[in-house]
């Protein structure tokens, strides 16, 4: 096959597979290795980006998934508008940050930067994929460490963990919640080294 007909698959293919797509299982259906089929989905997303349509190709945890731009957000709400968004507590993104920036932890440690307790959080976090467990800590009764998933990078749309954010620039990453009024607590509390 061209490089041109490959490159056309892929597209079928990550339309038809929804989730995000490996690189490396979507080359063996062309018995190509994991770097040559990374290259040609990375230059697929090249033209998207360049082509400025609305549909983007973006990489997450070394897998490739359509997404749509985020420049045109405001008109898939328009369409979408019945259909509410079940939104994260301030609890929960709380929970979640610490998670994503202090990870490996535990749920005392979570617990010690937040003040009260966490149990049922990181239970309803767990549930929606968003953290998991990791390992266990080396102190008494070996306790559960905590870690975000790949559902977590999908959710924020990350590659991986090293995008995130300084925690200096976390009112981006949580502007999508700002009409709340969760970012700005957020946002405060890691800003605010007196409450660890």
């Amino acid at each position: 096959m061209k490089r041109a007909e490959i490159k056309a698959a892929l597209e079928t293919l990550l339309f038809v597979w929804g989730e995000p797509l490996a690189a490396g299982d979507a080359g063996q259906v062309f018995d190509l290795s994991e770097t040559e089929t990374r290259e040609l989905f990375l230059e697929l997303k090249k033209e998207y980006d360049e082509g400025g349509r609305g549909i983007r190709i973006r990489e997450i945890a070394g897998a490739f998934q359509y997404c749509t731009d985020s420049r045109n957000a405001e008109y898939v709400s328009r369409l979408c508008q019945p259909v509410k968004e079940q939104r994260l507590s301030q609890g929960a993104l709380e929970v979640l940050a610490i998670i994503a920036y202090r990870q490996p932890v535990t749920r005392v440690e979570i617990e010690s930067i937040r003040g009260i307790r966490c149990d049922r959080t990181i239970e309803s976090l767990s549930r929606k994929q968003l953290i998991a467990e990791v390992g266990r800590g080396s102190g008494i009764g070996r306790p559960i460490l905590y870690g975000t998933t790949r559902t977590f990078l999908e959710y924020l749309g990350l590659r991986n963990l090293s995008e995130l954010p300084p925690l200096a620039e976390t009112e981006d990453l949580l502007e999508p919640y700002a009409e709340v009024g969760e970012a700005e607590n957020l946002k405060n509390h890691f800003d605010n080294p007196s409450q660890e």
